[in-house]
């Protein structure tokens, strides 16, 4: 069993909520899978570079030869920036294609995901890197994704924001895309986490509490099983 953690929060641990629910995840998935890997990738203190042109170039290289494995890119290379791009993006595949779980903090910015999260999510998404060269199928149909979210506000269905909450439909699609099944992908939201700080939010602290708490035992129910 391998599990692959990724933060994505800017805040510290003792003050991101995605951080803590992640660590709680991890500490449980640890004891119950004792001789599983845990493999944690902090996107905030080693931010992955944003694609460069030469990355792009590559890219579409790779998608003229057809299916070609990770493994077998590099001598597609045709320049020093390409082969700096390609070093930057192999590793980050490589550790998603050894993955049994997948586990992201995801805390909500300006209602969608993190630029820190989406820059990894630009670099691991190369060209055929988790499509079988033989099937054509996808190689993450059974990745298990455990998406911890929190969000300040309420988003959560049957609220009036609901509408504005582009973090969880942004994450089903880019999953589903990959080949990951429905099944497999778990969202979990803390909703109003801004209330103990924000004046205004006051009156929600206990429905905050609720949330939280619905999150700690959802993620460790997720971790254990």
């Amino acid at each position: 069993m391998n599990l692959l953690h990724i933060d994505s929060s800017a805040d510290t641990d003792a003050d991101s909520v995605t951080r803590r629910l992640t660590a709680l995840f991890a500490t449980t998935w640890r004891a119950a899978h004792g001789t599983g890997r845990h493999r944690h990738r902090d996107l905030c203190a080693e931010p992955v570079p944003p694609l460069a042109a030469a990355q792009a170039t590559l890219g579409r290289r790779v998608q003229r030869a057809g299916m070609v494995a990770p493994q077998k890119v590099s001598a597609l290379v045709e320049s020093p920036a390409e082969e700096r791009e390609w070093a930057l993006t192999l590793p980050l595949i490589e550790e998603l294609r050894a993955a049994d779980t997948l586990l992201l903090g995801v805390p909500m910015y300006n209602f969608a995901v993190p630029a820190a999260l989406k820059a990894w999510i630009d670099r691991v998404t190369f060209p055929g890197a988790f499509t079988d060269p033989d099937t054509g199928e996808s190689l993450l149909g059974e990745l298990r994704v455990v998406a911890v979210m929190a969000r300040g506000g309420g988003y959560g269905p049957g609220t009036p924001r609901e509408h504005d909450d582009f973090q969880t439909p942004y994450l089903k699609a880019y999953f589903a895309n990959l080949g990951v099944a429905p099944e497999n992908l778990h969202l979990v939201a803390a909703e109003l986490t801004m209330a103990p700080r924000m004046p205004h939010l006051a009156g929600f602290t206990s429905l905050a509490e609720d949330s939280l708490a619905r999150a700690r035992a959802t993620v460790t129910s997720l971790a254990a099983a």
